[in-house]
């Protein structure tokens, strides 16, 4: 694995969506780098320090949020004297989000008044009323023909489903939801998923007619939903649950065809491999293996690179998880199922409970159970799949990247000086890491994978 030099940023920073470019913010400046010689190709000055960014689909617009203004600010990646400025008045901007199109942006104004559409290519802009909340509440169909907006008014939530192309309601109906928390297309277009506020759990599924398909609810009396996700085959949701489950529900049947429980004690009778990352250093020859390592020890997972470095060790049932216990009495107590994502395949999914920030769970869909637990030193701060192969980037703060697949688990040590990661992300070929710092940021280039079937777990 190849690092570069580190740039510096102080915001976001993001890939676009066809991997030429990589867009960072420092304070008020924009820079557009070329994801091949790292040179910057564009720079922009905003009119505030910049809080969010967001490419356009094509790559071609990319679209600055100024939270202090509050200003929305668009600039063209080839057209660097073309510019746009979208203020909305009194009204303000809380969000901005790109329509499918690339060609339209997607406003939300303060105090949940209006959402509203602007056009890139003409004055015209479409206003809709009561938006429910300012970031969530609107998703789009994979296919950018129809966007989803939840509106709430009367003290009830509502469903208005727009055509993309007009930004006319097609059509708009009501859901059950005592206070609506967020919703999700599916990713064959087919269905809905609506959840309410922890304060009620309850999961819904709408057609676009309005037809109610799912109604569940795991409990009574007790916080509900926390985090929701479609697998990518678009068979499977995955609910995670304030009661430290995870639950997966089969689109065929609308049944719950698997739970799985996050416990502190691992016991000895389960499949999974712990890999438990090592607080010692050890020196390392230029193989990478511990000087007094057996290469072919199986209990010892790969090292990471450098003069020193740590690893993970392979622990034996039973295990006992570091547990932090919630303080109930105090307002978003840190429990539940926080984190969590599918491999592309639909083959694996992984959870973080946030009673046990160090632990990561990866849950086997195909055998209904658990593969593997990575228990790391420090807590968690993000994991992602590669988004072609089954391999999954894990960071903790620290300077080391960690990585899993499901032929083990390993450490890489970054060789920038005073570089601890919060942050990564994948291009959409599985080829590069994007990894943040808090001042500044670094690629690494991985080996691209073809597919999950280059790993065997029995290898």
């Amino acid at each position: 694995m190849e690092f570069t030099e580190s740039y510096k940023q102080t915001g976001p920073c993001s890939f676009s969506p066809n991997d030429r470019y990589i867009a960072s913010a420092v304070d008020y400046r924009l820079f557009i780098r070329d994801t091949i010689s790292f040179k910057v190709v564009q720079l922009f000055s905003c009119l505030d320090k910049i809080s969010y960014i967001q490419w356009a689909n094509d790559s071609e617009y990319i679209l600055c949020g100024l939270h202090k203004r509050p200003t929305i600010q668009v600039w063209s990646i080839n057209q660097p004297e073309w510019t746009c400025k979208i203020d909305d008045g009194p009204a303000g901007i809380a969000y901005a989000r790109w329509s499918p199109d690339s060609r339209h942006i997607l406003t939300t104004s303060d105090f949940h008044l209006r959402l509203t559409v602007w056009s890139l290519l003409s004055t015209a802009f479409v206003h809709i009323k009561w938006p429910k909340h300012p970031i969530k509440g609107v998703s789009f169909t994979q296919d950018g023909k129809f966007a989803a907006i939840c509106t709430r008014r009367d003290c009830k939530d509502s469903i208005n489903l727009l055509s993309c192309d007009t930004w006319g309601v097609m059509r708009e109906f009501a859901v059950d939801t005592v206070d609506f928390a967020d919703m999700e297309w599916s990713p064959d277009d087919s269905s809905i998923v609506v959840w309410d506020s922890p304060l009620e759990y309850k999961v819904l599924v709408y057609t676009p007619d309005g037809r109610c398909l799912l109604k569940y609810q795991a409990y009574e009396s007790g916080l509900g939903v926390k985090s929701i996700s479609w697998s990518p085959c678009g068979q499977f949701l995955a609910v995670g649950s304030y009661d430290q489950n995870l639950r997966v529900i089969n689109r065929l049947t609308w049944k719950v065809c698997a739970g799985f429980t996050h416990l502190s004690n691992v016991r000895g009778s389960s499949c999974a491999v712990v890999f438990k990352e090592d607080d010692e250093q050890h020196q390392l020859d230029i193989t990478g293996l511990r000087l007094d390592d057996d290469p072919y020890d199986r209990n010892f997972a790969d090292v990471s690179e450098g003069e020193f470095g740590v690893r993970y060790e392979v622990a034996e049932l039973p295990v006992t998880l570091p547990f932090l216990k919630p303080a109930m009495d105090k307002p978003n107590p840190k429990q539940g199922i926080g984190l969590m994502g599918w491999s592309s395949d639909s083959q694996y999914v992984f959870t973080r409970d946030d009673t046990m920030l160090t632990a990561l769970w990866i849950w086997d869909i195909r055998q209904l159970q658990l593969a593997a637990i990575l228990v790391q030193k420090e807590s968690i701060k993000a994991a992602v799949w590669d988004p072609t192969s089954c391999r999954l980037a894990v960071c903790t703060g620290s300077s080391q990247l960690y990585m899993w697949t499901p032929c083990g688990a390993y450490c890489v040590g970054i060789p920038l000086p005073n570089f601890n990661i919060i942050d990564l992300k994948w291009n959409s070929d599985g080829s590069c890491l994007l990894l943040k710092d808090k001042e500044s940021f670094c690629f690494a280039a991985v080996p691209v994978l073809q597919d999950s079937s280059d790993y065997s777990s029995e290898d």
